[in-house]
């Protein structure tokens, strides 16, 4: 089945996602930063999960990250991998490994930030390695 894409539903847009879904549509990839404490979080977010103070702020991401782990899902009619990625800035973000054998992804994998279109909806991001 190479060659097939899996459809991506739609993400759901709200007041407080508004803004990183609008840059996903730019292509750029949004972490929060507390200004208060100064840790950047994925995902972005009004309130700071480290210190909880309502002082946060949208900083893009280089995009450049590794694999901490993953798991490919095979009992689909179009298989994927499922995995999350530390961003080169910190946060952890789950997300899906694209564009590549799946076979062939390794935990501590270097990859990089692509986005793939929903149906309907802003582009999602996911990686693929480099």
């Amino acid at each position: 089945m190479q060659g097939q894409e899996r459809k991506i539903q739609a993400p759901q847009p709200n007041p407080e996602t508004e803004a990183f879904w609008k840059a996903a549509a730019e292509g750029k990839l949004m972490i929060g930063k507390c200004t208060a404490c100064g840790k950047v979080h994925y995902y972005p977010r009004a309130v700071c999960p480290f210190c909880f103070n309502g002082k946060t702020e949208l900083q893009q991401a280089s995009g450049n990250g590794t694999i901490y782990t993953y798991s490919v899902m095979r009992r689909t009619p179009i298989p994927y991998a499922i995995a999350y990625v530390t961003l080169s800035e910190g946060p952890t973000m789950m997300t899906n490994i694209v564009d590549c054998d799946l076979d062939k992804i390794r935990i501590g994998q270097s990859v990089r930030l692509v986005f793939k279109p929903s149906e309907g909806g802003p582009p999602v991001p996911m990686f693929t390695p480099v």
